[in-house]
């Protein structure tokens, strides 16, 4: 009996039919750790956002209705919002907030933070000290990169919406706070804080 192999006619045709398969398989693998990369980077972005809005929310819940002395020796309200940081050390909101109960020391006590966009990145501010000496400057913590709009609304105790705070004759402190994150790629959060 005689032994019979491959052609080399079979041979090509499985050969090919390897080839196919490895490149499906190959683009399926590639396709598959794309998104698992994108979804990675998707779920840093939203934790991030979720972390920074939560210091947020801590943050104003501890508010307090104390007005402070700026670097210039000028009285400033308990909560200062405005459109735009126009200086290094300024801030986009900033406002006076009890210290951590479980600290002691100077993290104990009534602590002056602040907000702002610059460069494309939200930043934390917390000065040193409440009423400031003429070089007191804020440590600046960022929180988020890649914003494009970080804008603030004051809700008065007429139910009515602000552009700023405060406004002559307006309480010390708002009602509520609305914050609006734009992100890059259009994404838009919006947040409503109660104020105490």
């Amino acid at each position: 009996m005689r032994q019979r192999g491959f052609t080399l006619v079979e041979m090509l045709v499985a050969l090919t039919i390897f080839a196919l398969m490895s490149v499906l398989a190959y683009r399926g693998l590639d396709a598959a750790l794309q998104t698992r990369a994108h979804l990675t980077e998707d779920n840093r972005r939203w934790r991030d956002i979720a972390l920074t809005l939560a210091q947020l929310e801590q943050d104003l819940g501890l508010a307090v209705n104390r007005p402070v002395r700026g670097s210039g020796g000028l009285p400033l309200p308990a909560l200062v919002g405005n459109a735009q940081a126009f200086g290094a050390n300024d801030a986009q909101l900033s406002f006076s907030r009890m210290g951590m109960a479980w600290q002691s020391g100077v993290l104990a006590d009534v602590q002056r933070h602040g907000y702002r966009l610059n460069k494309g990145t939200l930043e934390q501010l917390v000065w040193p000290v409440l009423d400031q000496a003429p070089r007191s400057e804020p440590a600046v913590h960022p929180l988020l990169e890649r914003v494009r709009r970080f804008e603030l609304r004051y809700l008065d105790g007429s139910g009515n919406w602000q552009s700023r705070w405060p406004l002559p004759g307006m309480a010390a402190l708002p009602a509520a706070l609305e914050v609006v994150l734009e992100l890059d790629g259009g994404v838009a959060v919006t947040r409503v804080f109660a104020l105490p």
